[in-house]
């Protein structure tokens, strides 16, 4: 633990400490003693009025005369309490949860949001928590608040939306160093909802549209490219075979007559019509000769 957060609780702890050493006077101890008489005499009736009951979740922080009794607090059990000296506090060991509503924050790149949070707490020293602040709770409510404006403060809105984790990490930090002179242990910070104004979600709803659609133009021309390499290579391939193109020509007429019923006019190859004209040349020739 950091010497500088713990030097707070220390002298506060010391003080106290000093405090009780003093004693409670001779007019104190006059007084406890009656008090002390007082339910020996209406034993067993006094008991019902000096026996308390701590739930296992609860402390309680003892004062006799207006000093606290013990370093600790006590419970969970019973307790024993002097009806004319002593009163005690009792102290909630649960964690708190603590809901800071929409704080309208300027960011640092002078854009106006709206946020709220959650501050999930407890109290680790009961005493720490009565002797030191008055009301710890709503203490720890306003803290939260302001630490929640001044660290969003100096952060712009691409560093909220992007990076939480640190921004909430760095609210827990500077929260569990200032309440713990109050016996309090931050135990989770978060960030619920960021409200950003109406125009610049039309603006950055627009940016991302003109990203989506750069990507999407990217994407289709490289496609087009591929297509292109790729007809250009079965090209190459057909030049070199003629009979790989005549192959192709046949199934693109099997595929056309298998998807629709419809008269196909089938036109002999070229090739066939040109040996054809060569034969019947040379047939007329030799008539001739």
């Amino acid at each position: 633990m950091d010497p500088q957060r713990e030097s707070p609780r220390k002298n506060n702890t010391e003080h106290l400490i000093a405090d009780r050493q003093k004693g409670i006077g001779v007019c104190g101890w006059i007084l406890v003693s009656f008090s002390f008489l007082l339910v020996l005499m209406t034993f067993p009736i006094s008991i019902w009025t000096c026996i308390k009951v701590i739930r296992e979740y609860e402390r309680a922080v003892v004062f006799r005369l207006g000093r606290i009794l013990s370093k600790k607090a006590r419970g969970p059990g019973l307790i024993f309490i002097l009806p004319c000296t002593d009163t005690f506090v009792k102290v909630d060991l649960r964690t708190v949860t603590c809901t800071i509503p929409p704080q309208e924050i300027l960011m640092k790149d002078a854009i106006t949001t709206q946020v709220d949070g959650l501050v999930y707490y407890r109290i680790h020293s009961a005493v720490s928590a009565v002797a030191n602040i008055t009301d710890v709770h709503s203490a720890t409510f306003l803290l939260a608040q302001t630490t929640l404006r001044n660290i969003l403060g100096t952060q712009t809105l691409a560093q909220l939306l992007a990076g939480r984790e640190d921004i909430v990490r760095s609210i827990q930090a500077v929260l569990d160093s200032a309440t713990e002179q109050w016996g309090i242990k931050v135990v989770q910070v978060e960030i619920k909802d960021v409200r950003i104004p109406v125009a610049m979600q039309r603006a950055m709803a627009a940016e991302a549209e003109a990203a989506r659609e750069a990507k999407a133009k990217v994407v289709a021309a490289d496609g087009e490219m591929n297509a292109s390499k790729a007809l250009k290579r079965a090209s190459v391939v057909l030049a070199e075979s003629p009979a790989g193109l005549q192959l192709r020509y046949l199934q693109t007429l099997t595929t056309l007559a298998a998807e629709n019923n419809s008269t196909i006019v089938f036109p002999l190859p070229i090739n066939i019509l040109v040996s054809l004209g060569q034969k019947k040349r040379g047939g007329i020739e030799t008539v001739l000769h």
